[in-house]
């Protein structure tokens, strides 16, 4: 069972930066995608970035693409950390952000509706105001 624990939303003025954080409580190479999602009031839930952790691959939104970086410690044993860096957030980067993993196989470019990952953290708020 994997266990997902975000952190580090907050309210930052467009053209800020800012990084979630969300704690991985399993062995990270036993998992094989780990991704952010966003949802915003009235929207549905999209994926904004995704990583292989096999490989290291990433796959990012295109509304995000060149802003945003995912990225995960690598390091033996249970505890693991996945990231977000947000920088020059727009007021439309505004929602819940979620992470979450897919324990499975195959390239993680696939695996982009929120249905396809089994773990979910419980979010964490990020507001950008103009």
């Amino acid at each position: 069972q994997v266990q997902l624990v975000e952190s580090g939303g907050g309210s930052v003025q467009a053209g800020g930066s800012l990084r979630v954080t969300c704690a991985v409580s399993r062995y990270i190479y036993a998992i094989n995608c780990l991704g952010w999602f966003r949802q915003a009031p009235g929207k549905e839930r999209e994926r904004v970035a995704a990583i292989q952790t096999r490989g290291g691959s990433t796959y990012y939104a295109d509304s995000v693409k060149g802003r945003f970086t995912i990225s995960t410690t690598s390091q033996d044993g249970a505890e693991n950390t996945l990231y977000l860096q947000m920088n020059s957030l727009k007021p439309e980067d505004t929602a819940m952000y979620y992470c979450a993993a897919q324990i499975g196989s195959g390239s993680c470019y696939w695996v982009r509706n929120w249905e396809q990952y089994s773990a979910w953290g419980q979010g964490t708020q990020v507001t950008v105001s103009s």
